[in-house]
Parts: C-alpha cells; sequence; structure tokens
C-alpha cells in the first residue's frame, strides 16, 4: 500500500546521501592514501586490507541486510560501530582516511531525533580527532580545545539531525491537515449537495401536502356540501333553498381553489380577524347541516401572525367537516380562547365519537401537521356513544393590527 505521504525529495535524497557516503568517502581516502609518494615499508597491503575490512563491513552489515531489519535500532547500532572501529583503524594506519571517519556524521542521522544521535556524534569526533593529536607531546590546554571542538559538534551536527528530523515531521503534519482539510472540503461539498438535493425533494413533499391539505379543507369540503345539499334536493318539493346553497358553497369552493392556487389565506380572513371568520365560518357550517353550534370567544383579543389565524382557521373547518360527516351530531361547540402566551381552539359535539382518537386518516393528520408547523399541538378525547372534543393549542404570536 503506498504511503498517502511519502517522504519529500529532500528527505529521499538525504537518505539516499546517508546510504553512499560511507562508500564514496572510504573511496576517495584509499586513492588518496595510494597516490602518496611516500609509502611505508608494507603500508600498501595493510592499506588495502583495512580498506577491504571496512568495504566488507559496510556490505555485510547494510546492504546484504533486508530493507525491513535496516531501519532496527540495533542493525542501526552495529552497523555504526563497525564503521566508527574500521574508521579508527584506518586512520590510525594512515590520517587521511579521517574523510572516510566524517561519514559517521552522517550515519548519526540514522539515531534521530533521540540522545544516540549526539552520541553518535560525539563518538565520532573523538575518532576523528584521536588520530590528529600527538598524545605524546599532547598539552592540557590542547586536548581541552580539542574536546571543545567535538563538544560544539556534538551540539551543532546531532542538533541539525534532530532538527531536520522534526522539520521533516511538521511538514508530514502539515501536508496531511492539508490533505485531511481538502478531502473534508470535497465531503462538505458533496454533503452540501445532498443537503439542496433533500431540500428540493423536501420542498417539492410540503407543496404536496399543503395543496393536499388546501383541497381537502376546501374543494372537498364544499364539494361534500354540495352533494348534501343537492341530495336535500331531491328529497324535498321546494328545493330552491337547497339549490341556493349549492351554489353558494360552489362558488366559495371555487373561490377558494383560486386562492389555493395562489397560496392565499382564506377570504374569510382577509377583511377580518380570527373571531369574526370563526363567527362566519360557524354560522355558514350550522346553515348547511341543521346542526345547533353555539360560538364562544373568551379573553383578551389580540391579532395573531396570518400563519397561526390560517391554521386555526383550517383546524377549525376540518373539525367541525369531521362532525358532519361522521359524528351524527345535534349540537356542538366551538371556543377560541385568548390565554396570553396560547390561544386554544375547543371544538366538541355529542355525536356518536370514536374509538381511536390517535388515528391517523388525513383529515386528522392535516391538522397536527399543520400545528405543528407553526409549533402548535392537538388533542383528541372520544369515546363511542359520548361524543368528540377536539383542542388544538398554538403560541400567540401577534401580528401587526389591521
Amino acid at each position: 500500500m503506498n504511503d498517502p505521504f511519502p517522504p519529500s525529495t529532500w528527505e529521499r535524497r538525504f537518505v539516499v546521501a546517508i546510504e553512499i557516503v560511507p562508500y564514496v568517502t572510504l573511496a576517495a581516502s584509499l586513492v588518496i592514501s595510494l597516490a602518496a609518494p611516500v609509502q611505508p615499508a608494507g603500508g600498501i597491503p595493510r592499506t588495502l586490507a583495512l580498506t577491504g575490512l571496512a568495504l566488507a563491513w559496510l556490505i555485510g552489515s547494510r546492504a546484504l541486510l533486508p530493507a525491513a531489519m535496516r531501519g532496527r535500532r540495533a542493525a542501526v547500532t552495529v552497523h555504526f560501530a563497525g564503521m566508527l572501529v574500521t574508521a579508527a583503524l584506518l586512520t590510525a594506519h594512515d590520517p587521511i582516511f579521517i574523510i572516510y571517519c566524517t561519514s559517521g556524521f552522517f550515519l548519526a542521522a540514522n539515531f534521530a531525533p533521540s540522545k544516540w544521535t549526539f552520541a553518535a556524534v560525539a563518538a565520532t569526533s573523538v575518532v576523528l580527532y584521536q588520530s590528529t593529536i600527538d598524545w605524546a607531546q599532547a598539552t592540557v590546554q590542547l586536548i581541552a580545545f580539542h574536546l571543545a571542538i567535538v563538544a560544539v559538534q556534538t551540539v551543532a551536527i546531532g542538533g541539525g539531525h534532530i532538527a531536520g528530523v522534526k522539520i521533516e515531521e511538521r511538514q508530514r503534519k502539515y501536508r496531511k491537515a492539508v490533505s485531511d482539510l481538502q478531502a473534508a472540503l470535497e465531503e462538505n461539498a458533496d454533503l452540501h449537495a445532498q443537503l439542496l438535493t433533500q431540500a428540493h425533494q423536501a420542498g417539492i413533499l410540503d407543496e404536496r401536502q399543503r395543496m393536499a391539505r388546501e383541497i381537502h379543507d376546501t374543494l372537498a369540503q364544499g364539494l361534500t356540501g354540495i352533494i348534501t345539499q343537492l341530495r336535500a334536493a331531491q328529497r324535498v318539493e321546494d328545493a330552491g333553498t337547497h339549490v341556493e346553497l349549492a351554489l353558494d358553497l360552489a362558488q366559495d369552493s371555487l373561490t377558494e381553489a383560486r386562492r389555493s392556487v395562489a397560496a392565499l389565506q382564506p377570504h374569510q380572513l382577509e377583511d377580518a380577524h380570527l373571531p369574526e371568520a370563526m363567527t362566519v365560518l360557524a354560522r355558514n357550517w350550522a346553515q348547511t347541516t341543521s346542526v345547533d353550534l353555539h360560538v364562544e370567544v373568551t379573553g383578551d383579543r389580540v391579532p395573531l401572525s396570518p400563519a397561526i389565524e390560517v391554521t386555526l382557521f383550517r383546524v377549525a373547518q376540518e373539525a367541525l367537516a369531521n362532525v358532519a360527516k361522521h359524528a351524527g351530531a345535534t349540537r356542538a361547540g366551538l371556543t377560541l380562547s385568548y390565554t396570553g402566551s396560547v390561544v386554544l381552539l375547543d371544538i366538541r359535539d355529542n355525536g356518536t365519537g370514536f374509538r381511536d382518537p390517535g388515528g391517523k386518516g388525513f383529515g386528522l393528520s392535516s391538522m397536527r401537521q399543520r400545528l405543528r408547523g407553526v409549533g402548535g399541538s392537538l388533542e383528541i378525547e372520544s369515546t363511542p356513544g359520548e361524543g368528540t372534543a377536539v383542542s388544538a393549542t398554538v403560541p400567540a404570536l401577534q401580528g401587526n393590527p389591521q
């Protein structure tokens, strides 16, 4: 599996340099040593032998090892120690091999970042400078001077290795953060597109539900009233009154259909607030159903927001339509109560009632959805043979007075 955050170009080049520097410095030291015009007795064979030993160690302890083992601390330590020992032997034989000894500074990077980095640099410095000191003539000041150089090199080179590793780690974290941010932005863009699609679909669904409620609350109820009046006209000789009521209902339904398409409020609320609109609704409903309907408004009346008034009006329409269609009631009551923080709408009847007040018929679902849309709630109490009570509660959010 490829590394999503591979080493930088600089890091890759430095890793390669660490691997080849020992061979380059060993070869350079050997060439210079052999090219020297003066050679001690047996010097060249000894030089070649020690160089061969150093080369064999480099190859055997590093190049021939599997890549997975090269990075282990034990393998790195053994490889470095062997290189430093062979470097010490070579510099003791010929000081020119201090060139090869400098490889230890590069190999110390394999220990970074840790205290062993400083130890490797210090060890390399000691081996490097011990070959340049004539210990028989060395003074305390000279030794102190060389120790100071060793200390400075240790801090500078070891600190540089560690700083380089830390900087590279920060760069990797930065690249990862940038990559994660880019991935998050792409994911957010996808989510945004999905949300737009879902919002569009939800908007379509909401509009369909709104139109379904409007049709159910206006056209369906109007058509039901028309059918009721026409059937009544069929049963009596003087059908004029029923036909007239049917025509009025048809005209109202046509008006409501036009207003629903335009997404306007019910025409009863155009020039009046909710109490007056409720009174008109109740009078027309009682006239078409022959059910005795008592209307009462309590509390201090305040102009509510259009959304609240439309919701309560439609709930009253639906509840009264259910009374007319299903209850078989002779009396009903509608109470609109202003109680300060909330407005209550109660519609009750003495009809047949039903067993499942939590039912999910379209009419009940429509009322609940309307009320939830304005932060309200609906409660229904019903017992077979004892009538039904519908209670709607909405927050008293005020609108501008007309």
